[in-house]
């Protein structure tokens, strides 16, 4: 509907036809982003390396993992941790509201 071809997010975890209100799997949270990336990226048998540029963007410190893996990391209305730790590595920061 949307035209998004791949999506990496956390799973919920369903029983019996029913979501449990749990996490199936790794959830897409801190490290656990860089891990299902790398994961994803090896399927297609590719790795953040091949490629010259790769962004990301964020507002909350618990994207760090993966903000720190891309070649261009972007804080976008971010809290108080990620604003600080994006200014005293120079990365761009950015409003939406």
């Amino acid at each position: 509907m949307f035209g998004i071809e791949n999506l990496i997010g956390t799973d919920p975890e369903e029983k019996e036809g029913e979501f449990t209100g749990k996490v199936s799997g790794l959830p897409s949270f801190k490290e656990g982003k860089v891990t299902r990336l790398e994961a994803w990226l090896k399927n297609k048998n590719l790795s953040l390396t091949d490629f010259k540029k790769s962004y990301f963007y964020s507002d909350s410190h618990n994207d760090l993992p993966l903000m720190q893996k891309v070649t261009h990391p972007v804080a976008v209305d971010a809290d108080a941790i990620l604003a600080e730790y994006a200014k005293s590595r120079g990365w761009p920061t950015i409003s939406l509201r």
